[in-house]
């Protein structure tokens, strides 16, 4: 009797044919059972060790000023801060003057490179060269009006140094010189190829110079009584002229932009180095 029911269930059991393992199961196996074919098992997902931190780069050393050949006193200007923007001359009230330009020219008030460098900054010896004027009689400082803009926009003089007024426009313009201590001028260049010279009787940074017909003209000269001055190029370097003896000189940066700065140089050798940084705006 018993072993009939023994036979009847195992016989049950394969004609169901259905969760073999289930069954097994509940009889009592304690082995798991193996995953249907249609159940998808999920791995954990695999964790990508963190990038690497890389090495922060140390700031580019600033290379030391090297002398410039022949100068007495040679350095660099540059500026610090946010500085605007240049922004473009309007010419449209001459189209004479507009004709000029394929595209309109850019302001010269604040010329600044990428790396602060300044151009059009007057530097010049404040004290201790009173009264060196060049031996020879130096040669004409000359300022040209071309393209309805004045070339150089900051130029030096020494007292009493011709200074040449040149129009290589051929339209009108007028050079109105606004000193303080020197005697004012203003006249008319009406033509093409124009020229005429004025002189300084007095020590004078800066004189200002404009063109009363185009107002956006402008041009800066510094007068001085010796000739040890220079002006700052694209790359915001300057080179005093060679002849100073060797001694201790106060040197000035003047720039229209900013408020002036000065220093202390020793001249040895024959040479100094004075590098400066223009910080505070004019108002």
């Amino acid at each position: 009797m018993v072993k009939s029911k023994v036979s009847w269930l195992m016989m049950t059991a394969a004609a169901l044919g259905l969760g073999g393992g289930s069954l097994i199961m509940a009889c009592g196996d304690d082995k798991p059972a193996a995953p249907a074919n249609n159940v998808k098992v999920t791995e954990p997902a695999k964790t990508e060790a963190p990038a690497k931190a890389e090495a922060p780069t140390a700031p580019k050393a600033a290379e030391p000023f090297v002398p410039i050949k022949g100068a007495s006193i040679s350095g660099q200007v540059k500026v610090k801060g946010d500085v605007k923007k240049r922004k473009k001359i309007k010419m449209d009230a001459d189209p004479k003057c507009a004709a000029m330009h394929a595209e309109p020219p850019l302001m010269e008030d604040i010329v600044v490179d990428g790396e602060g460098n300044v151009q059009w900054a007057f530097v010049y010896v404040k004290k201790g060269a009173e009264g060196k004027k060049p031996s020879d009689a130096p040669a004409p400082a000359v300022i040209n009006q071309v393209g309805c803009h004045y070339e150089p926009h900051v130029l030096g003089i020494v007292v009493g140094q011709d200074l040449l007024i040149k129009n290589s426009d051929d339209l009108l313009h007028n050079i109105h010189a606004l000193p303080f201590s020197n005697k004012e001028f203003n006249f008319g260049q009406p033509t093409k190829g124009l020229e005429e010279k004025k002189q300084f009787t007095t020590q004078e940074v800066m004189v200002k110079v404009k063109c009363d017909v185009h107002p956006w003209m402008g041009a800066w000269i510094g007068v001085l009584d010796h000739g040890f001055f220079a002006v700052t190029g694209a790359g915001g370097k300057y080179a005093i002229p060679g002849g100073l003896p060797d001694g201790k000189y106060t040197v000035e940066v003047w720039h229209e932009g900013y408020k002036s700065v000065s220093a202390d140089v020793d001249v040895k050798g024959g040479a100094g180095v004075a590098s400066f940084e223009l910080t505070d705006k004019k108002e």
